[in-house]
């Protein structure tokens, strides 16, 4: 199939913005991006009107609720939109015979694992946002069959408030900072899974249909202080902002919402179904540091 239309819900996010911008390099893509208040997923009647304005061959959710402490306290507002705007949507596309690729995340893991997660292994969140975002999951493969669900984490890029950027920005007026180093995952640029998204949407359009729940995060793995070390080394060549990194335990920055301990996701199914995986973690920093001081300049 050439010239699929792709709707991406979602504008102002992330993973959405470097959709947007890694389309340019898959020609045979259509692709629009809408978000609130012209595409709302938390209302059936925004999401009929839009389907019917743009008729696409695909729908990819970027959009959620990712305030992961204010959920303890706001639980509604993330079930709205992490189980009930996804559960909307994949009735929507179900009905207009298409598929949904739904972004999830490792906060449907407790993170008490040892070795990177399967998607098969035990579900256990360990707070409100990530009971919603397994909520979505459920709602997502009960409503559309054709549905990819695919679960990402520690997310960042040029786009959006992410972890790189605060870095940054905290590191321009201290020398030194406590870093938390108990925690394990893989930092995924959100440019990457852009461009896995607009694969995934290619392959699908020329009839490989492997429905399902996938991983789709950087390889490697790191805890947060070896992702400040790496940003701040980056940074530093590109004359930026530097800051020591004191390794510290996750008792040293309580927050309202318990975060997973290891959130290591195991990405072999996506490669042997698909041929796709991210590069390590670590390959992304340079490049993205540079561009978000140079964007700052």
């Amino acid at each position: 199939m050439s010239g699929l239309k792709v709707l991406v819900v979602g504008r102002s996010g992330q993973v959405a913005a470097s959709l947007v911008e890694a389309v340019a390099d898959f020609p045979s893509l259509e692709l629009v991006a809408e978000g609130r208040p012209d595409l709302d997923i938390g209302s059936s009647e925004s999401i009929a009107s839009a389907m019917e304005r743009h008729d696409p061959d695909l729908v990819i959710n970027a959009a959620a609720y990712t305030a992961v402490d204010l959920a303890e306290n706001e639980r509604d507002d993330a079930f709205l939109g992490n189980e009930t705007g996804p559960r909307l949507l994949a009735e929507a596309t179900a009905a207009a015979g298409i598929p949904l690729f739904h972004i999830s995340t490792d906060y449907v893991f407790n993170g008490q694992g040892t070795a990177p997660y399967l998607e098969e292994d035990p579900v256990a969140p360990l707070g409100v946002y990530g009971e919603s975002k397994l909520a979505g999951e459920k709602a997502v493969a009960a409503a559309n069959p054709r549905h990819l669900i695919l679960r990402t984490a520690w997310v960042y890029g040029a786009y959006g408030k992410n972890f790189l950027k605060t870095m940054l920005r905290v590191a321009e007026g201290r020398d030194e900072l406590g870093v938390v180093a108990d925690q394990k995952g893989a930092p995924t640029s959100s440019h990457d899974i852009a461009t896995a998204l607009l694969q995934l949407s290619t392959i699908v359009a020329d009839g490989r249909e492997s429905w399902g729940t996938y991983h789709l995060v950087s390889g490697g793995e790191a805890v947060w202080a070896d992702f400040a070390e790496a940003i701040f080394e980056a940074s530093a060549k590109a004359s930026g902002p530097n800051a020591k990194v004191n390794r510290i335990g996750t008792d040293a920055y309580p927050t309202p919402a318990a975060r997973p301990a290891y959130s290591v996701l195991n990405n072999s199914k996506l490669r042997d179904t698909f041929g796709i995986e991210l590069p390590h973690w670590s390959a992304p920093v340079e490049g993205i540091v540079e561009r978000v001081l140079k964007e700052k300049d």
